[in-house]
């Protein structure tokens, strides 16, 4: 039972905080050493200030857990991180990173104050939304100042408002015979957020495999690699076809280096972060989508992710990297005589 005064955490909230102390320490990890090759001073500061509000939200979880009476979990450490290894990624990389990881923030707290119920716990996730918003802001600036982030297409904007009459609105690349309407503004947007997304992961991928030190560890980020790839590819047709260009940079690429930065235990538990984010945004594009193809598109890339994904946690598992998290009582156990 819990020490204070407040009500004990749930399950949920218990599950949340959890995740969150493994997301932020292993976030800090990552920008201690983009802090050391961090060549702007903008750019050192946005990262220092959001390296201390990682440790301060890590801090306030352990304070949760100590109140709780419940073990503190070993998340990633300084021994997660080389912080004397040569530079990975070149220009922008570290800034590139942050607003991946601000997008896959803003969207997980968000969900996690929507399951909490103490109000310390909702106000908590509250902030780290508004924090995860702000890094968001602050790195999409200085990525467009500098030309690294492309911005989605821009179309005429509609004089009239329309209804669907035609049935084939909904018609796609499983029908042979059905023209393809153009893409509309919700399906493109889903569209350019992921390639966006898949283009930053995919460089990530291929710093990992440069590095990794375990030969499967290392054929798993080349799958990734090469999956990253495919969904680029597979969904920037879908522009292409109405003659859009798909998103692109010039920055952020992976260097020769072929010294590790991190343990292979948190490029692991990295990429699995992103897989799961991926799985989540092909379901949502999906889901909003109205033209036939484009879901049954993502709906393979999913199984792709998932399948992705799976081999991931394997690998961790056989490591000993996949730290377990809480859980409920095991009735059936318990009342085993």
């Amino acid at each position: 039972m819990s020490s204070s005064n407040q009500v004990p955490i749930t399950s949920s909230e218990l599950g949340n905080l959890w995740m969150t102390y493994q997301d932020k320490t292993m976030i800090m990890r990552v920008l201690e050493y983009f802090l050391e090759h961090a060549e702007k001073e903008e750019t050192r500061q946005i990262l220092q200030s959001y390296y201390e509000r990682c440790a301060e939200s890590a801090e306030f979880v352990k304070s949760i857990f100590q109140q709780e009476g419940a073990v503190i979990p070993v998340g990633f450490t300084e021994h997660d991180v080389n912080k004397g290894a040569p530079k990975l990624f070149d220009f922008m990389y570290d800034v590139m990173y942050l607003h991946m990881m601000a997008k896959i923030g803003t969207c997980l707290y968000a969900l996690y104050s929507t399951m909490s119920y103490r109000q310390d716990i909702r106000q908590f996730f509250r902030r780290l939304t508004a924090e995860a918003q702000e890094a968001y802001d602050q790195t999409t600036n200085i990525l467009l100042e500098t030309g690294v982030l492309s911005r989605p297409p821009f179309v005429s904007m509609p004089k009239e408002v329309k209804f669907v009459q035609d049935k084939n609105y909904m018609a796609g690349g499983l029908n042979w015979f059905s023209n393809e309407r153009s893409l509309n503004t919700i399906e493109v947007s889903l569209i350019h957020h992921s390639i966006e997304t898949n283009l930053t992961g995919m460089q990530l991928m291929i710093g990992f495999a440069q590095v990794a030190h375990n030969q499967e560890v290392r054929n798993h980020f080349i799958k990734g690699m090469e999956l990253a790839k495919k969904i680029e590819t597979s969904l920037g047709e879908f522009l292409r076809q109405d003659y859009i260009e798909p998103p692109a940079t010039h920055a952020g690429k992976a260097t020769n280096s072929t010294v590790a930065p991190f343990s292979d235990k948190l490029m692991m538990y990295n990429t699995s972060l992103l897989s799961t984010f991926g799985l989540g945004s092909n379901a949502l594009g999906g889901a909003f989508s109205l033209r036939s193809d484009l879901p049954a598109k993502m709906a393979l890339l999913a199984k792709n992710i998932f399948d992705f994904a799976k081999q991931g946690g394997k690998i961790m598992v056989k490591n000993g990297w996949m730290e377990e998290p809480p859980q409920v009582e095991d009735r059936n156990q318990l009342t085993k005589r």
